[in-house]
């Protein structure tokens, strides 16, 4: 995928869902994967021409584990004119035998926190398409409900927005643009990664789109048209 079709794909999700005002100073949580650093490289550069002005700060959180080498990263975010900070915390030792849930909100909550401190108003996701459409399934087949996040979301607790500008970014594409611009992928230093339903789910997936191709937009499509909350 090349840089151009990445924005269009970014630009219309931030315009169908009214996503960035003008003024807005925007935290994107850079874990090292493929999807962060994708968003990263298009926010970097749709700044410079989207109709609202807006700024954004990197943050990785350094979940505890070690051997999270950020220098690769760092170089890409003073390339690319964004200010970057890394965040330490202790989350490995609060973790134990995989728990992923809570990981996620202990780690989403000290991204809040960084994202405050540094003066945030906004918090930019990587989910991209297929997550959408993983979540979806996920909903079906341990909740019974159809139901995927928003692509917009308004924290209770704090004055803080979550906006997810790839939601409309396939993650094939998002393969192909992580090898055309050598992305420095960091891996996940978390001896659970890729253990969770998630996992299983996507593999589900991809059985599916061997019988059906395209299956995912499809699906994509459904939770657009469906009137759900947050997506109409």
């Amino acid at each position: 995928m090349k840089l151009q079709k990445l924005y269009s794909y970014v630009r219309k999700a931030l315009d169908d869902y009214k996503m960035i005002e003008d003024g807005d100073r925007i935290a994107i949580g850079i874990s090292g994967g493929k999807d962060s650093l994708t968003l990263l490289y298009a926010l970097a550069g749709l700044r410079k021409f989207y109709p609202k002005k807006f700024n954004i700060v990197a943050i990785t959180i350094d979940l505890g584990y070690g051997n999270f080498d950020v220098s690769k990263i760092e170089k890409l975010c003073t390339d690319l004119d964004v200010e970057f900070y890394v965040e330490k915390t202790e989350i490995a030792k609060m973790v134990k035998n995989g728990e992923c849930s809570l990981c996620a909100r202990l780690r989403k909550g000290a991204f809040k926190t960084a994202a405050l401190s540094f003066n945030c108003n906004k918090i930019a996701y990587a989910h991209n398409m297929d997550d959408v459409v993983e979540t979806m399934m996920m909903a079906l087949i341990y909740e019974g409900r159809f139901c995927s996040f928003w692509p917009v979301t308004k924290f209770d607790d704090c004055n803080l927005t979550v906006i997810r500008p790839l939601i409309y970014a396939p993650v094939a594409d998002i393969v192909g643009f992580k090898n055309k611009y050598n992305l420095p992928i960091e891996k996940n230093p978390c001896p659970y990664d890729k253990t969770t339903n998630r996992t299983y789910v996507r593999g589900l997936l991809k059985e599916i789109n061997e019988h059906a191709p395209d299956v995912k937009k499809r699906m994509m499509t459904a939770i657009k048209n469906a009137g759900l909350e947050g997506w109409s």
